[in-house]
This record gives structure tokens, sequence and C-alpha cells, in this order.
């Protein structure tokens, strides 16, 4: 590869990284042509970014970011793929829905994941990934924490109404 595609390339992939805020590291390996198709389409429909890079160069850019990512550097082995997205845990649902099945070795298999900061590495982190939850859900969540009170209380207001109504209206029946 000449020295002017590797700067291209570096300098596409460091934009790729301060693009996106998370990033997932996977091996892919001996995954078949159709598999791998299928995997990309399936990343294509989750806006999942799916790159596979070299890791020499990979380590580079992470090298030249703000950020210390030297916990992932061990994983940047065999063939890496690389997916990024702005969604914590769509790479660790996707990766988790496509292996669903599948018997002997799954693949695309975990190596390390970079999300809100924090470094997973290992494929039993998977799981963990998966129950992450992305910043939608956890504004729907606080926007249910605060209504709660006041639905508690309308309620309770509205019921009572009907209980008093309930008995004025028996007591005068009688």
């Amino acid at each position: 590869m000449k020295k002017e595609d590797k700067s291209v390339i570096l300098e596409q992939l460091s934009d790729t990284v301060k693009k996106y805020g998370h990033f997932y590291l996977t091996n892919i390996e001996s995954m078949n042509a159709g598999k791998t198709s299928a995997l990309r389409r399936a990343c294509f429909k989750k806006d999942i970014k799916l790159v596979v890079v070299k890791n020499t160069l990979f380590k580079k850019v992470l090298e030249s970011m703000d950020v210390d990512y030297s916990p992932l550097y061990e994983s940047l082995t065999g063939n890496t793929a690389v997916m990024f997205t702005d969604v914590v845990n769509a790479p660790a649902r996707l990766i988790k829905d496509f292996t669903k099945g599948m018997k002997g070795e799954v693949k695309p298999l975990l190596k390390a994941a970079y999300v809100q900061e924090c470094f997973y590495v290992g494929a039993e982190n998977l799981d963990v990934l998966v129950n992450l939850k992305s910043r939608d859900e956890l504004v729907a969540d606080v926007i249910a924490l605060l209504q709660s009170p006041a639905r508690n209380l309308i309620s309770a207001l509205s019921s009572g109404g009907q209980t008093i109504h309930g008995i004025l209206k028996t007591l005068e029946e009688r």
C-alpha cells in the first residue's frame, strides 16, 4: 500500500472515530460471503457502519486520538471489523440476534468495545452491552418517572370525586 493511500485511510478512519460516539471491535474471520453480506445488510438497517480495517492502521488512528485507547490494543489481532454506532447497544443486540441459533464457532464474535467512555474487552461482555440503555431509553425512563407522581395524584383526585358522588347518590336513594 502506498504511503499516500495510508494517509487517506488514516484520515477517513480518524474522522469516523470522531463522528461516532461508540465502536465495537469484532471478529468476522472465516465467515462465508453469504453470512458477511447478511451481516452488512443487518448493520445498514440498524444504522451501524461496518468497516473492515487493518489492525496496524486502526491502532495508529487510536493512538492519534485524545482518548487513551490502550486497553483495546491487545484486541487488535487477526481479522478485525469495526462497528461504529451512535446507539450504545445496537451492535451488541445485532451480534446477539445474528448469532442466535448458530452452532459451533459463532461469528461475528465480540473482541472489545468502547461504549460511553468505558472499555469492554472480551466476548463475555456481550450480555452486559446488550443490557445497556441507550440515551433515548434513559430519557424515556426519566420522563416516565417524572410523570408518575402527577398521574397518581390526578388518578386519586378523580377517583375520590367518583367515590363521594357514589356515596351521595346512595344516601339520596335511601
